[in-house]
């Protein structure tokens, strides 16, 4: 079993910044992937980003240019970096892993952007 525990959400003003972390911890031998998603009020879970164990990161076409997702596998912790945040990236951010055969979701972390 795999527990995701994210940090780091708040409320930040259009064009600010903030930075979230997905800390692991269970058994977390052979993730091979770990990304984020977000669910704004009244609206699907969407894909924001994800990188895999090797590094590599595909991006949403909303975040592109914007988010940066990173990883340090020694701690076990996956971290999106937000700037130049807008109003429409309000929502609930979750962490998300997967290895073969299994999939786990954090419990989430809310984003607020407005002034």
């Amino acid at each position: 079993q795999v527990q995701l525990v994210e940090s780091g959400g708040g409320l930040a003003q259009p064009g600010g910044s903030l930075r979230l972390s997905c800390a692991a911890s269970g058994s977390i031998r052979a993730i091979n992937y770990m990304a984020w998603y977000r669910q704004a009020p009244g609206e699907q879970r969407e894909w924001v980003a994800t990188i895999t164990s090797g590094g590599t990161t595909n991006y949403a076409d909303s975040v592109k240019g914007r988010f940066t997702i990173s990883r340090d596998n020694a701690k076990n912790t996956a971290f999106l970096q937000m700037n130049s945040l807008k109003p429409e990236d309000t929502a609930v951010y979750y962490c998300y892993a997967a290895r073969i055969g299994n999939t786990y979701w954090g419990q989430g972390t809310q984003v607020t952007v407005s002034s």
